[in-house]
């Protein structure tokens, strides 16, 4: 591929944000974290009260990428079968015969939108793991790969506890990126309403495909990352975890467990992925600490001292940042 075509490809990128701004008002930086757990090849968390248009946001995007999108809505009596699929007896009219047959779920898609993923118990959220991490679901003895490109957007509401289940670590790992989705500006609220309210319908164009997509996912590994970043990341990850020598007050005081290697994988890539997005070939400073939040808050488990002083993941992540020393030469 040339120069030309990449860079044709990555401005086609800031229009996918904005193609999905006709839709969705605000929540700009919610868009970018989603391109970016794409781009870098992962799935990601979104979190937020109900009526924040999570579920048309994953939705449009998938419209602008025209890929093969899927919603499933997860319910307490859902079960793991109705995500991957199950075998069905079918008759050969020639000769009679029975056998069983593959039927594949909703899972054999390019986005697949887990809509609520904590209302369904933990025998149908598991059943997600295999697909989240090899690309592929086994059954009756057979593997079957899915479509490439394939993500998992999960939303889940932070509110009315009762009746869910909580993801467990291992799962929450999975997860590339955790996105929090906040409530809108005054100004974007009221745009909103007007626009919800009308008669406008609105013509979303394609603005890449799931070839393009699978280009700059291989794009993205290409991106450049510097020996003192490459350091700073793994001081980062490390000084999560209570047991090491140098790590801040508020981590011993608050930390059960801290972020595992995979927390450092996803950091770089997603760094990678943001400076892709803004058409650089080389991560920055800037790039770690944008996703550091996102990529941190699911991938550290506090303990009860935390949640007696009301200390947040957030607050713990943003702690890091600020003690961290910056390497001295962020671009060598």
């Amino acid at each position: 591929m040339t120069e030309q075509d990449i860079q044709q490809k990555l401005t086609k990128l800031a229009q996918v944000i904005d193609e999905v701004g006709k839709v969705i008002v605000g929540q700009r930086d919610v868009i970018e974290q989603l391109l970016i757990s794409m781009l870098a090849g992962g799935h990601c968390l979104l979190e937020g009260v109900p009526g924040l248009a999570k579920t048309l946001m994953v939705s449009t995007l998938s419209q602008t990428l025209e890929l093969d999108f899927r919603r499933v809505q997860f319910t307490p009596d859902l079960m793991p079968s109705d995500i991957i699929g199950t075998e069905i007896l079918e008759e050969d009219h020639a000769s009679g015969k029975r056998f069983f047959k593959f039927q594949k779920g909703p899972v054999f898609c390019n986005i697949l939108l887990a809509d609520e993923i904590n209302r369904t118990p933990p025998k149908t959220q598991a059943a997600l793991l295999e697909a989240m991490q090899e690309k592929r679901v086994s059954y009756g003895g057979e593997s079957y790969e899915l479509p490439k490109p394939f993500f998992v957007l999960a939303t889940q509401n932070p509110v009315e506890q009762a009746g869910t289940y909580g993801l467990p670590e291992a799962q929450l790992d999975r997860f590339l990126m955790f996105v929090r989705v906040g409530y809108p500006s005054r100004e974007d609220e009221m745009e909103i309403l007007n626009r919800t309210t009308g008669s406008n319908e609105v013509e979303l164009q394609t603005i890449l495909n799931a070839e393009d997509i699978v280009m700059l996912q291989q794009l993205v590994r290409s991106v450049e990352v510097s020996p003192p970043l490459l350091s700073y990341i793994t001081d980062l990850v490390r000084s999560t975890r209570p047991d090491q020598d140098k790590v801040t007050d508020q981590v011993k005081r608050y930390v059960r467990w801290g972020a595992g290697p995979r927390a450092g994988q996803a950091l770089v890539l997603c760094a990678k992925a943001k400076a892709l997005l803004d058409g650089r070939y080389a991560i920055t400073i800037e790039d770690i600490n944008t996703v550091t939040t996102a990529v941190l808050r699911h991938r550290i488990l506090l303990n009860f001292q935390a949640e007696a002083d009301n200390i947040s993941t957030d607050e713990v992540v943003a702690g890091l940042l600020k003690a961290l020393p910056l390497p001295k030469s962020p671009l060598a």
